[in-house]
């Protein structure tokens, strides 16, 4: 059997340290916003070339409180628009409403699965005041064309980087968490740099909006037991921030690895019943999972099943499909749907095997 990911597998390879690391944490008596939460806001803000880094407890937390802080700094109000990818995972949604916001679906780019610049433009109205640009899959969203229609109207711009951990601007040589004016991640164990539990954070080089989050994280306070706004509880665990600093050391060459693999399968997975998911080479995609679309997906499910390859579907059901959204039930994203019934994900990680990687090949040349 052939594990969709083998998370045990990729953290094996750093247990001494981790191990290590908890002594040190445990032995420390300072278990919430200690040294480590500090090295790490320090280590990731220089890995993605910002100014600040501001641990979160999770990787929706840490777009709430961007739209949070932004409404609190008078830059957004109560009720503006804010244009959101349609085939994006939820959390994505859930922070816009959240913040008091409203969120506005679009079509992706059927090339790519990320949010079309053509839809967005279209959907812009004088309620518009942001966009949220979804790194869906590890793959960068196109932000030269998403800054251009931010600037000519004036929005702000959001990264939603809980997927693209590394990913690299084709152009710029920047980093995901580095092309808007804030940018989430998550550290949720499967991502790319995923910790041993829960964790997340905001990048930005805007002082401000990063005060702002780094009291609004922790009860709106500025020093122990002053506090001046209306906060959150959303600190990034001492223990997790410890384990992410042993575990950014090989961020860059696990996404190298992951690549090696995506460009594997890219040139010898050969099947017409399968669309492979577009890749120009560059380092612009991390492949956080490598998404294959397939008609009849049952079908396609019994043979991986039956030849022992794991296998995950991102996301089962589009968004707007989804209960807790009814109000967007009525309206109609035929390219999200279709994308949604029809995609699977591939087994793809830094751990696996040259034979692991051939097997999965070997099956699906013969569906």
């Amino acid at each position: 059997m052939i594990k969709f990911l083998d998370l045990h597998k990729i953290n094996t390879r750093f247990e001494p340290k981790l191990q290590e690391k908890f002594q040190q944490f445990l032995d420390s008596g300072h278990y919430i916003l200690g040294n480590e939460v500090a090295k790490f806001e320090t280590n990731f803000a220089k890995y993605c070339g910002t100014k600040h880094c501001i641990g979160t407890a999770n990787g929706l937390d840490a777009l709430i409180l961007i739209f949070k802080a932004y409404v609190h700094l008078g830059k957004l109000q109560f009720g503006d628009e804010v244009i959101v990818p349609a085939n994006t995972y939820i959390a994505s949604i859930l922070s816009i409403i959240h913040a008091g916001l409203k969120p506005v679906l679009v079509e992706p780019d059927e090339q790519t699965f990320n949010i079309s610049p053509k839809e967005i433009e279209k959907n812009i109205t004088n309620k518009t005041k942001a966009i949220l640009a979804v790194h869906l899959y590890g793959q960068l969203a196109d932000m030269e064309a998403i800054q251009s229609i931010a600037k000519k109207n004036y929005l702000l711009v959001v990264e939603d980087a809980a997927q693209a951990h590394g990913a690299v601007a084709n152009s710029k040589s920047l980093q995901a968490g580095n092309l808007s004016d804030a940018a989430a991640f998550s550290f949720y164990p499967s991502k790319n740099l995923g910790c041993l539990g829960d964790g997340g954070a905001v990048t930005t080089n805007d002082s401000e909006l990063a005060n702002c989050i780094a009291m609004m994280r922790n009860y709106g306070s500025s020093n122990k037991n002053v506090n001046d706004i209306i906060g959150l509880n959303s600190r990034l665990d001492e223990l997790q921030a410890a384990f992410l600093n042993i575990k950014l050391e090989l961020l860059d060459a696990d996404n190298s690895k992951r690549r090696a693999i995506a460009k594997q399968y890219l040139s010898e997975i050969k099947n017409e019943k399968m669309r492979l998911p577009f890749y120009n080479g560059s380092d612009n995609h991390v492949f956080h999972v490598f998404v294959v679309r397939v008609a009849k997906r049952d079908l396609f499910i019994e043979h991986l099943n039956a030849h022992g390859i794991g296998w995950l579907i991102h996301y089962p059901t589009a968004p707007h499909q989804q209960k807790a959204l009814s109000e967007y039930k009525d309206l109609s994203y035929p390219l999200t749907e279709d994308i949604h019934k029809t995609i699977l994900s591939i087994p793809i990680s830094p751990v696996m095997t040259d034979e692991e990687v051939k097997q999965v090949i070997y099956v699906i040349n013969h569906y």
